[in-house]
């Protein structure tokens, strides 16, 4: 791609996304959310492959959907009380269609389905981007009117996105898939804490994303897409194999990485509201995607690809791809959790 060309296109991502973070009618977060999703679309598409094309027509029909819901919601509420604020969402005809489109918009079961089928057709960095950035915007959305949302259908969206999203995950050999159904579940995970504590909803986001980015940036670096081209890597680069394993671990909210706090803040807010049902299901769903990352980890440190060769050690792996940020992001993404006190305060 044109630097010219790419240089355009990131520069209306940034805009779209800060359109809708600093806006405060809904016409213009609205047109922000368009912005980035047309934007997105060459980037998808940038390999010029069948299956890319694919990818971005299911995007594109989605996002169009979604947003076309958004717009009804918002006429039908401002029809009702003569309101455009962002935070004014007073009818509870509006209130659903914009949980349901803000639903498909981040890919919250049963609206999830694009997800897996649009990452799997997309390069990895193309997939990183719409896991990542493409999430902000609506989560900033959500973050803003969530006391005017209905909570009762979001929290079930919530429950039936934890499940699903580690339920699909488990048969899954292409790790784009993988991600992508993480990324189901993670969406969640935010959601169900919305009402109750914003602030752990943007701690939870953030720390996604550092985890998110570091396996997507390795995965990019080692060029690899599927399972079983990881059962020859601990020979290449052990490092990157002990990188990845944290950072999956981590993203399956195992102890004592950084991908825990949110899980535990987040479980311990819903005891304390005394939903334990609650707070009792996502401990368990949280065990089907940690059950799969194990599987990733497993066929990269503990199978060994057939070989011929007499000799177990190759040489050691050379790309040219960028790799400065791994180093950052890994001790992001594993070893903030003694930070979990000051995060307390700050929330």
């Amino acid at each position: 791609m044109s630097p010219y060309v790419l240089t355009i296109i990131t520069l209306s991502l940034l805009t779209g996304t800060l359109l809708t973070l600093m806006s405060n009618h809904w016409l213009m977060a609205w047109m922000g959310l368009e912005i980035n999703t047309l934007t997105i679309i060459p980037l998808m598409t940038s390999s010029h492959h069948p299956r890319n094309t694919e990818s971005a027509i299911k995007y594109f029909m989605t996002q169009a959907t979604a947003s076309m819901i958004i717009m009804f919601s918002i006429i039908f509420n401002a029809s009702m009380i003569n309101q455009w604020n962002i935070t004014q969402i007073c009818n509870q005809w509006a209130s659903l269609l914009m949980t349901i489109a803000l639903a498909m918009k981040l890919g919250l079961a049963p609206f999830h389905f694009w997800v897996p089928e649009v990452i799997q057709g997309i390069t990895l960095l193309s997939g990183m981007m719409l896991l990542t950035w493409q999430k902000i915007a609506p989560v900033s959305i959500l973050y803003q009117i969530s006391p005017s949302l209905n909570m009762p259908l979001l929290m079930t969206l919530s429950i039936m996105s934890t499940a699903l999203g580690g339920w699909g995950g488990l048969n899954q050999t292409h790790l784009r898939k993988i991600l992508a159904y993480s990324s189901i579940a993670h969406m969640g995970w935010m959601a169900i804490i919305i009402l109750i504590m914003p602030s752990l909803t943007l701690l939870n986001l953030l720390i996604y994303f550092a985890a998110t980015i570091t396996l997507f940036m390795l995965l990019n670096f080692m060029n690899v897409t599927k399972i079983n081209s990881l059962s020859n890597l601990w020979n290449k680069s052990p490092t990157l194999v002990i990188i990845m394993t944290m950072t999956l671990l981590s993203l399956g909210g195992l102890p004592p990485l950084t991908g825990f706090m949110p899980k535990w803040l987040i479980l311990k807010e819903l005891i304390t509201y005394n939903n334990i049902f609650l707070a009792t299901m996502l401990a368990l769903s949280a065990l089907l995607n940690l059950f799969f990352y194990i599987r990733i980890i497993y066929s990269s440190t503990l199978t060994m690809f057939p070989s011929t060769n007499n000799s177990k050690l190759h040489w050691t792996m050379t790309s040219k791809k960028p790799s400065s940020t791994i180093p950052s992001l890994t001790i992001i993404s594993s070893m903030l959790l003694p930070l979990t006190p000051m995060f307390i305060i700050l929330t």
